[in-house]
């Protein structure tokens, strides 16, 4: 059992570190093309960026690999297969309650996380990227990429989720991610200053907090930072 255990942390380890060689250096590639020279005097930077998250890969991956063998040899989760498992009507629903919950947990970890103390030892590490790339979506310092490995393990034991629903959470989480930090906005103006953009977090709101730091602390929504009047709107620069 624990052999397979470690298999299972390892194997989802290597998912989560190639997902994430393979998602960053693609959005890194589009921005040599949209934005030559952005990345030109960032090497050392960059490779800080990679080697912060590799070893934020396996400290996701564990946790999940662990998930991942509860689920299929124990049963531990509320992850399901069948389509017929629960209404058709609860399956697009499952998503967005696993978006808003690690969306709040986040908001209030990272509002922590920007305390003097908790700043030094912990967050300082990302906001060492200055200006963030697409390389600094997982360049976290091991202890604050534990609050983040723990929310979709959690969420699973608790809320029923279909396996492709939780593919689509984990490619959302991903993509923004990665599209958050690339100094840049990729998503079409329209979206952007839409009314559905004004509750939406994109590269030009996130890019805000990286520059003022106290300021649009929240992950995929603007509820929260709107709601506790740490909402300062969009960067001009990015």
């Amino acid at each position: 059992m624990l052999t397979a255990i470690i298999l299972s942390a390892l194997a989802m380890t290597a998912i989560v570190a190639l997902r994430y060689l393979a998602t960053s250096g693609l959005f890194a590639l589009v921005t040599d093309r949209v934005r030559p020279g952005y990345h030109a005097k960032l090497g050392a930077q960059i490779r800080r960026e990679i080697g912060w998250s590799l070893a934020s890969a396996a400290i996701y991956g564990i946790p999940a690999g662990v998930v991942a063998w509860g689920w299929q040899e124990r049963g531990w989760t509320q992850i399901y297969s069948r389509w017929d498992a629960y209404p058709l009507w609860y399956l697009p629903l499952a998503p967005l309650i696993y978006l808003l919950a690690h969306d709040t947990w986040f908001y209030w970890t990272h509002r922590l996380m920007h305390r003097p103390a908790w700043f030094r030892t912990m967050h300082a590490v990302h906001h060492a990227s200055r200006p963030p790339t697409a390389w600094a979506a997982m360049s976290f310092h091991p202890w604050e990429a534990l609050t983040g490995a723990i929310v979709i393990p959690t969420l699973v034991v608790f809320v029923p989720i279909h396996v492709t629903m939780l593919g689509l959470v984990l490619l959302v989480m991903t993509v923004m991610g990665v599209t958050n930090h690339m100094g840049w906005e990729i998503f079409p103006r329209r979206l952007v200053h839409s009314r559905l953009g004004g509750w939406l977090i994109t590269a030009s709101h996130h890019q805000r907090h990286h520059e003022e730091y106290r300021c649009n602390y929240g992950l995929y929504f603007r509820f929260w930072d709107r709601a506790c009047g740490t909402d300062r709107g969009l960067s001009a620069s990015a």
